[in-house]
């Protein structure tokens, strides 16, 4: 069976659209809520969804997403759990899911074990942030084999011949992180994306999903003109954690991303 993620592109590209990939943490405020927002996001418009594994060090998060990982870890969430989270929506939506993880929750859970597992629960692809491919290359778990995508990151610093490096390996998509720094909003995109999404493109065909601070229709549609899909995860994470205790949580947020969702298909 064709991987979701290669199924999406196909599509937005037929329809000469830009995705929206949003993110959230697997757990906050519960798992079943979990359940109900990923709904809520694909009715929304929401083309890939962005789980984060809860990890009790995130070093590349900021505040915002950091205190997200705290609320699920405190409210039980576990790496066998997430996985069933995964099962649960599948019962009721095809929709890409991709682990955005460290490397730490994989290694205790076991290498192997955690891919076999995350494929089984409906898993489509995987965004581990501490493992480059130097790494993954020199150990045989870390460079098993596996139907799960590899999705690579890639910084406004990385130099050209890294690029390379990088997208040689991946697959899926590339996440280029439009700003220096950890996750958070901010209120401009920066000025060199449109260059540094070229200089990705001359090393690869797959797509290009560019991250880090979207938060607004206006800057979605900015970064729409250069990317393949464009990533929203802290303005949606900071709504969870002001309207986490809301019955109508996911209602809510389905209303708050539709407009951004309306924004990367409006180009």
């Amino acid at each position: 069976m064709k991987n979701r993620i290669d199924t999406t592109f196909d599509r937005l590209r037929s329809a000469d659209q830009t995705g929206l990939i949003a993110y959230i943490a697997a757990g906050d405020p519960h798992l079943k809520a979990t359940e109900q927002i990923v709904i809520g996001l694909e009715r929304a418009g929401v083309d890939i969804i962005e789980l984060g594994l809860p990890f009790s060090d995130p070093l590349a998060d900021g505040i915002v997403n950091q205190m997200a990982a705290s609320r699920a870890l405190a409210a039980g969430a576990t790496t066998p759990k997430v996985l069933d989270c995964i099962r649960n929506i599948r019962a009721t939506s095809e929709i890409p899911i991709v682990l955005y993880t460290y490397l730490n929750p994989i290694y205790r859970y076991g290498f192997q074990a955690f891919l076999a597992d995350a494929e089984k629960a409906g898993v489509d692809g995987l965004l581990i942030l501490d493992l480059p491919p130097d790494e993954a290359s020199s150990n045989a778990d870390f460079n098993a084999e596996t139907p799960l995508k590899r999705i690579r990151l890639i910084a406004p610093t990385t130099p050209d011949s890294r690029i390379a490096t990088l997208t040689a390996d991946a697959s899926g998509f590339l996440y280029y992180v439009s700003r220096e720094g950890v996750t958070g909003e901010r209120t401009d995109v920066a000025e060199t994306l449109p260059e540094r999404v070229a200089a990705i493109r001359k090393t690869t065909s797959l797509p290009i999903a560019v991250g880090f601070g979207i938060s607004s229709p206006e800057q979605v549609r900015k970064v729409a003109e250069v990317a393949d899909a464009v990533v929203v995860g802290s303005a949606i994470v900071k709504r969870i954690a002001e309207w986490g205790q809301d019955p109508d949580l996911a209602a809510k947020l389905q209303n708050f991303v539709e407009p951004l969702a309306r924004a990367t298909k409006s180009n």
